[in-house]
């Protein structure tokens, strides 16, 4: 750029150097850095010119633009990020920036000293919006930070049912996941809820937040399911609360001034808690997941799969998966979902380990100097999250880390539309050329 060499002053600003010094005062930064003041030749006022200087700063000049003022014609440039902005004057001219290390240096090593340039008014701050790339980029990549905004600041929801035989660990396996206590034994029962007669359901929500994402989550437990010596028909009261949730949230939506936001309490997710006997699935654990597969994603689990030897839990999860096939059982993840090969690869895996051999603790312990959730035995410590010893941490991989949003949007667009396309053409055999049909006995009246 033919810049003569500065003098010994031409140094970055610090707190300390005096304002009559060539570079002047340190002006602050948006982001709280300091700004270094400079002087260039006459001649070095061209576009071409501040171009090499913002590469030498490695500064990325993006925007170059002529105005007339009070001191004559000066060029205007813009940095990408929005950290640099400044002002040359055509013949006496000044920039200013936050250059980066070592390069910058270079940069300022090249500023000729000009005294007559140290009365130049500095530029004002750089705007905060961020400019473009290059020339052809248009910003359309932003729309996922805009949803990532707008997501935190709604936050959301997550419904998961726990079905099995009380003693199995169910809530244990809940206050595991999320690692709180939010199932709804955290609380002490009453006497009267402590041996149910029926099937109750029962949910508990909580707010749970991890790095600034909230949560709303909701358990829904099943108290009394599979404890009485008749459990026939004993998935009634489970199918119907499904579908509760699904008609309440259809009426929502069919509402002609509907919310703006639908609260969802629609079932996403049940997990079955299947007894480690060793054996084979039994009658009740196949009609319940038969039913319930079609209308709501469904991730069997072997509860307590420490009281089964290496050899047994092969065996076990062999003669389930079997069962599973035989009966034309369907379980999440689904093989008819598979959005593409990348998601067949990555689903097929799970599909391999179903059911899941879990074992649940919400007790820390100290093995190796490592803070770890286990069970303690005589013989030894179960690490719960470790893949050796039990499948808990491939469940929490899918139910959360992978597979939480392919969940809800399962639930929404096959199983709670199935519900929908239904419900409607119920509706529409009700309707005679929008005349409600008279019922038998209205029509004899």
């Amino acid at each position: 750029m033919g810049l003569a060499d500065p003098s010994a002053q031409a140094q970055p600003q610090t707190a300390g150097l005096p304002s009559s010094s060539l570079w002047g005062p340190p002006s602050p930064s948006p982001s709280g850095s300091q700004h270094i003041t400079g002087v260039c030749r006459e001649g070095d006022s061209s576009p071409g010119a501040l171009r090499a200087v913002g590469a030498a700063a490695r500064i990325g000049v993006l925007r170059l633009q002529e105005e007339e003022g009070a001191q004559g014609r000066r060029t205007v440039w813009e940095e990408r990020t929005g950290g640099f902005a400044g002002a040359l004057t055509s013949g006496q001219g000044s920039w200013t920036g936050r250059p980066a290390p070592e390069a910058a240096l270079g940069c300022i090593g090249d500023m000729a000293d000009t005294p007559r340039d140290a009365g130049l008014k500095q530029a004002p701050t750089p705007r905060n919006e961020k400019a473009p790339a290059d020339f052809g980029y248009v910003g359309i990549d932003s729309i996922l930070e805009q949803m990532r905004r707008k997501a935190m600041k709604q936050g959301f929801e997550f419904n998961i049912m726990v079905v099995g035989q009380s003693g199995l660990g169910k809530s244990t396996l809940i206050n595991t996941l999320f690692k709180s206590k939010i199932s709804r034994k955290s609380v002490q029962p009453t006497s009267e809820e402590r041996i149910p007669k029926t099937i109750e359901i029962k949910s508990i929500t909580h707010d749970i937040e991890e790095k600034g994402v909230r949560m709303k989550l909701t358990v829904i437990d099943t108290p009394g399911f599979g404890d009485h010596i008749n459990n026939e028909n004993c998935w009634q009261p489970i199918m119907k609360f499904i579908n509760d949730q699904y008609e309440k949230y259809l009426q929502e939506e069919v509402n002609i001034n509907r919310k703006k936001r639908i609260p969802d309490t629609r079932v996403h997710c049940c997990l079955y808690f299947i007894p480690a006997t060793g054996h084979s699935l039994r009658p009740l654990d196949i009609e319940f997941m038969k039913r319930l597969s079609k209308v709501v994603n469904i991730v069997p689990v072997i509860a307590k799969a420490d009281t089964l030897t290496l050899e047994e839990r092969v065996y076990f999860k062999q003669r389930i998966t079997a069962d599973l096939l035989s009966n034309g059982i369907d379980v999440y993840p689904q093989k008819e979902f598979d959005e593409d090969s990348e998601d067949r690869l990555v689903n097929e895996k799970f599909r391999e380990m179903i059911p899941f051999a879990v074992v649940g603790s919400d007790h820390e312990y100290q093995v190796n100097g490592k803070r770890i959730l286990g069970r303690k035995t005589k013989w030894g410590t179960i690490e719960v999250e470790n893949t050796t010893h039990c499948e808990f941490a491939y469940l929490r991989d899918l139910l959360i880390r992978t597979h939480m949003q392919n969940i809800k949007d399962i639930t929404s667009s096959i199983h709670f539309e199935a519900y929908r396309v239904k419900r409607l053409h119920e509706g529409s055999h009700a309707m005679s050329n929008g005349v409600e049909e008279k019922g038998p006995e209205a029509q004899e009246m």
